[in-house]
């Protein structure tokens, strides 16, 4: 009996240390390795990403996700390297936003292209954790009386508007709180129809939102300035995958490290604020 019980424990903790030992290496998001060669990709040894068609400043430089210059072609790379790849190890594919979005599989390891975290997008794809939190911006013609603001007060007595259900709208309602109650819209698009009228003096949207319409439908409008404080509810990027894909964790690791060491907080600085130097409203 002595002797079986011995050797009862001895396998015991034999198997205990094996189990130690295969975990050296693996990463914490449920116990698998991280290291490329045992990463699932579409193409071995290579991270494809994924961008738009095209792509506009400040999210990237040229319609060059490549060339490193912009916020997402800068935090692409980040992770990337993050996550071990060489620059030559990155390749780049186009694809249209919707079809992205779209279930079944796809050409790309993760697509990058300003998409917010939505339960209703979750559905059908997967994403990683917030790579970035919009900020709000407020857009205006040249003429526009906003263009002296400076404070979340000088705001007050202005006409401003945003679609129902945004978070720009709930921004201008609990944080700018303007004298005169906010004009409501059903979509963005009648919002800008609006404002293109002229029967606002200011239109307040997601920063992202506000680059595209000053970039590519209201050329005559610009960004007055974006605020520091955020709305209640802030949309969050997240990098798209294919739904079930298990590179997820590991590209969540990679985030979280460039979050602490406060790389994503530098990116968006150098490229959405410095870059375009946008006065920022911070009370």
């Amino acid at each position: 009996m002595r002797l079986r019980l011995g050797m009862t424990i001895l396998l015991v903790l034999a198997l205990v240390a094996a189990a130690c030992g295969d975990s050296e290496g693996d990463d914490g998001g449920g116990g698998e390795s991280c290291a490329i060669e045992d990463l699932e990709l579409v193409a071995p040894g290579m991270l494809t990403i994924a961008t738009g068609e095209p792509v506009f400043p400040p999210w990237m430089i040229d319609d060059d996700p490549t060339n490193k210059q912009g916020f997402e072609s800068a935090v692409a790379y980040a992770i990337a390297t993050e996550m071990g790849f060489a620059d030559a190890e990155v390749q780049w594919v186009r694809t249209g936003f919707d079809q992205a979005i779209a279930p079944g599989p796809k050409s790309f390891d993760f697509n990058i292209q300003q998409y917010s975290i939505t339960a209703e997008r979750d559905e059908v794809v997967d994403f990683s954790d917030g790579y970035y939190t919009a900020s709000q911006a407020l857009i205006a013609y040249a003429d526009s009386p906003v263009q002296d603001a400076t404070t979340l007060d000088d705001l007050k007595p202005y006409r401003l508007g945003a679609a129902i259900g945004t978070t720009s709208l709930d921004f201008i309602e609990e944080v700018i709180e303007p004298d005169t109650e906010p004009a409501v819209y059903d979509t963005n698009a009648d919002a800008k129809a609006a404002f293109d009228a002229g029967q606002l003096d200011g239109l307040v949207l997601d920063l992202p939102t506000a680059y595209f319409v000053t970039a590519v439908e209201i050329e005559e409008a610009a960004i007055v300035a974006q605020f520091a404080s955020p709305a209640e509810d802030p949309e969050e990027f997240g990098l798209l995958f294919a739904e079930g894909n298990s590179l997820v964790d590991c590209v969540n690791e990679a985030i979280a490290a460039l979050e602490d060491e406060g790389t994503l907080t530098a990116l968006a600085d150098e490229w959405l604020t410095e870059a375009s130097d946008i006065r920022v409203i911070d009370e």
